[in-house]
């Protein structure tokens, strides 16, 4: 046999080994973390789970999904911040591989992205500058102006000049803008009369009147007006009224969102068994409050014939919920969003109805290794999943957890698809369900404020049991409210024992929000 003085390679190939294996064995080694089963829930729990505000499952920045534009069917999704090659056409350029990339990494789908940038980079190993050039290109600055000359007076700055140089804010911008007019278009030949516009010789009232009936229909297009000209963004941004009847109104506003449930899992009206647990629970909840503060709190009863008795009159129920909801929005337009209408209804967490939310999962998973092939570690799998979740006005939605991309998916998230469905399709597996937002009742020794934005949802599970999930609203990206759903939980209640479990978060990513045109402007 030869030495390894003799063999360098030999010897080479040794430490190689060796470095693997004390790899391994101090891999084998570390303390492992706690461990979830992910096939079905745990058990030992025989109490539902306390509201929380903390999420089990931990977020990262790297968890944002740039938020997608779903336009009809057939139509590729139009995906904010990301340039994607719209064409079907198999990619042919190391660039048009890399395109491609990025569009399979922002539509979720990790294993074709990977395959995708490596076959870029094989072709060309400066792709990923050659892509920055093409859709990110370097911002050409004017060039700085010269220093001036010691003892030039000419370019000598005077003493108020630094202030005025400084950009003005948004609440001062706005301000400029209050003594100005709408503008006619100028003529489009120099001379000529300008056309005319009707729209500036309107008094403020009835130009206001407009912008109303304009937010009602669509508050986005009410929005948009600003961009029109100085004078219509000044009455966008100042006109009070407007904006408190978006925020009281159920068009948009959170007259109507719901905070106690409106419906049953199957999507039919409350039974009386519904609101007797409801009643129940609001007793127990002002009975906590009433020992903990020592003060009355009224209660979600009547007086009938000398005996205290739940409100079931679904009528008396709707109108008193609708009271109570307005309470709280005017409580909170004096206390936590400066009285500014605005304010409250682009910051207070609220659900939109236009789209739907998009859980995209990536995790990753080891394969066998080929027992005819030469590796030093066995392959890995990258699975990708979705959930879906659709809310409707009526306080019903759609759950759906399918390895379909969403292209195939939201525009089926419908109750017509839904009721008409066949076997084998994408469909097949939703679930029916309801939602509400978290009041102070959920828990007693909160304050309403401290509750705001917690979302439940409750859906149906596999035979006997019902699924709940407990989110929270949040808001992620730049400018953008109200577009993410955190998870805080995730429970099974099987309904003949009565007995509550739990399911790990362990590869669960946020939900986001996705626009689907489809649904039209205020959605079902």
């Amino acid at each position: 046999m030869e030495s390894s003085e003799t063999n360098p390679d030999l010897e080479s190939f040794r430490e190689q080994w060796r470095a693997e294996v004390r790899a391994r064995h101090q891999q084998s080694h570390r303390p492992r973390q706690h461990q979830h089963a992910t096939a079905g829930p745990s058990t030992g729990s025989r109490k539902p789970p306390p509201p929380t505000k903390k999420p089990i499952a931990k977020e990262y920045e790297e968890d944002y999904v740039p938020t997608k534009v779903f336009d009809e069917p057939g139509q590729p999704a139009t995906i904010t911040g990301v340039a994607a090659v719209p064409t079907k056409k198999e990619p042919i350029t190391a660039l048009e591989h890399y395109e491609k990339a990025v569009e399979r990494e922002a539509a979720g789908n990790l294993g074709d992205s990977l395959r995708l940038y490596r076959k870029a980079f094989r072709m060309d190993d400066q792709v990923d500058q050659n892509y920055k050039a093409k859709h990110f290109p370097r911002a050409k600055f004017p060039q700085k102006m010269a220093a001036p000359k010691s003892g030039d007076s000419s370019t000598a700055a005077a003493p108020g000049d630094a202030k005025a140089d400084q950009p003005q804010t948004m609440k001062e911008l706005i301000a400029s803008f209050a003594g100005l007019t709408i503008e006619p278009v100028p003529p489009e030949i120099e001379g000529m009369p300008q056309p005319p516009c009707p729209i500036s010789n309107l008094p403020d009232e009835i130009l206001v009147h407009i912008l109303h009936d304009v937010a009602v229909a669509d508050v986005g297009d009410f929005v948009r007006l600003a961009q029109v000209c100085k004078r219509l963004a000044f009455l966008v941004v100042t006109e009070d009224r407007i904006w408190r009847r978006i925020c009281l109104g159920v068009e948009f506003g959170f007259g109507g969102m719901h905070y106690h449930w409106q419906r049953q899992i199957t999507w039919e009206p409350l039974a009386e068994e519904d609101l007797e647990r409801e009643a129940a629970e609001e007793a127990a909840a002002a009975e906590a409050f009433t020992q903990s503060s020592g003060a009355t709190s009224p209660t979600e009863t009547e007086q009938e014939d000398g005996f205290v008795v739940p409100v079931f009159d679904l009528e008396k129920r709707a109108e008193k919920l609708a009271d109570e909801s307005t309470a709280n929005t005017l409580a909170f337009f004096n206390s936590l969003y400066r009285s500014s209408w605005q304010r409250m209804f682009r910051l207070r967490p609220r659900l939109r109805f236009n789209g739907c939310y998009i859980s995209t999962v990536n995790y990753v998973r080891s394969g066998m290794a080929n027992s005819n092939s030469i590796t030093w570690g066995a392959p890995i799998h990258v699975v990708t999943y979705y959930r879906y979740l659709r809310f409707f006005r009526d306080g019903t939605c759609l759950s759906l957890l399918t390895t379909a991309e969403p292209n195939e998916v939201v525009h089926h998230l419908t109750r017509e698809t839904y009721a008409s469905h066949h076997s084998g399709h994408v469909m097949e597996s939703a679930l029916k369900g309801r939602w509400r937002l978290a009041r102070a009742g959920d828990n007693p020794g909160a304050s309403l404020s401290e509750v705001e934005g917690d979302v439940m949802v409750e859906t149906e599970g596999v035979s006997k049991y019902v699924y709940r999930l407990d989110l929270t609203l949040k808001s992620t990206g730049k400018g953008a409210r109200n577009n993410k759903l955190a998870w805080r939980g995730f429970y099974s209640w099987n309904r003949l024992t009565d007995d509550w479990a739990e399911f790990t978060l362990r590869n669960d990513k946020p939900f986001f929000f996705s626009r689907v045109r489809s649904y039209g402007v205020m959605g079902a």
